[in-house]
């Protein structure tokens, strides 16, 4: 059994807890969407990347046996991603309910299925499949980590935090922090590497709040621009806030959003405001000429 002192299965279940809270992070997104019946425009992509990447945790796991937490957590996550799509694809405009299910069938059945048969094909011995199906995992989980660099670039571009929560990005670092702890007790390279990265990303993360926290948003910024990035750079919309699972990130820019929706809102209550104004104004003024032309007449 991979847990071999009770060190190791502690660090791992704070892992699992934090992993466990992060993947509930969209689940106020996905009240809104069905509260509203629609997606408002927002992305699949980054919930197809993170059942795929539970997907291929839990095989990596099968492989190696006895990593029941990391089963634990990714099935979880495979369950919890499942619902948030099936959300997705019920209230999506009928594109991208197709591009979705395309996604799917490429990535979650085609591509685990690929890299099942490949596994068994390249490597006869457990050992070998281990380590191509370990390089696999490190190569994908470290990729979509590039996702805080959108955020980091609004941050510095906008010179405020409005787009990145500290709540979220707090949780995303300390779940880095608790699997590379869990990687380095277990020495494993593959689970290691990518919360290396993970907990680099979140650090920057936690300085440039520390900066900005006081700044106001720069005006005239088009700040809904990065969702417009998020969604061009596919994958790098997604964060990895352990090198089992995959957090969106897309919450934050939602979270951002719903602040714009808001405030545009309030800019059109006060706008209505003063045009109500301008126009009783306008009417007092008339019924003012009005009278003095009446009173001209009387006298």
């Amino acid at each position: 059994m991979a847990h071999d002192t009770p060190i190791i299965f502690a660090v791992g279940v704070l892992g699992n807890i934090a992993s466990f809270i992060c993947f509930l992070a969209p689940v106020s997104t996905f009240y809104r969407v069905c509260k509203k019946k629609t997606t408002e425009g927002f992305q699949s992509v980054p919930y197809v990347a993170a059942l795929f990447c539970s997907m291929l945790w839990i095989f990596y796991a099968y492989i190696k046996k006895g990593e029941i937490l990391i089963i634990t957590i990714n099935s979880f996550g495979c369950f919890i991603e499942t619902i948030y799509l099936v959300i997705y694809i019920t209230y999506c405009p009928k594109k991208a309910r197709i591009f979705t299910l395309k996604l799917i069938f490429l990535f979650n059945l085609g591509g685990i299925f690929l890299i099942v048969l490949l596994t068994h094909v390249l490597a006869k011995e457990r050992e070998a499949r281990l380590e191509i199906l370990g390089w696999i995992c490190v190569v994908l989980s470290t990729s979509v980590f590039a996702a805080p660099l959108s955020i980091i670039k609004v941050v510095i571009r906008t010179k405020s935090v409005e787009f990145m929560p500290l709540t979220l990005s707090a949780l995303l670092t300390i779940s880095a922090i608790m699997w590379l702890a869990y990687g380095i007790l277990l020495r494993d390279i593959y689970i290691t590497l990518p919360n290396i990265v993970g907990v680099t990303f979140g650090t920057i993360q936690m300085v440039l709040y520390a900066i900005y926290r006081k700044q106001k948003p720069v005006k005239d910024q088009k700040l809904p621009e990065h969702k417009g990035d998020i969604n061009d750079e596919n994958l790098a919309s997604t964060v990895t806030n352990t090198n089992h699972e995959v957090i969106p990130q897309l919450v934050e820019i939602e979270i951002g959003e719903e602040k714009k929706e808001q405030k545009h809102v309030q800019d059109e209550r006060e706008k209505n405001q003063d045009q109500t104004e301008r126009k009783n104004n306008f009417t007092k003024t008339r019924e003012l000429e009005g009278t003095e032309v009446q009173q001209q007449k009387e006298g």
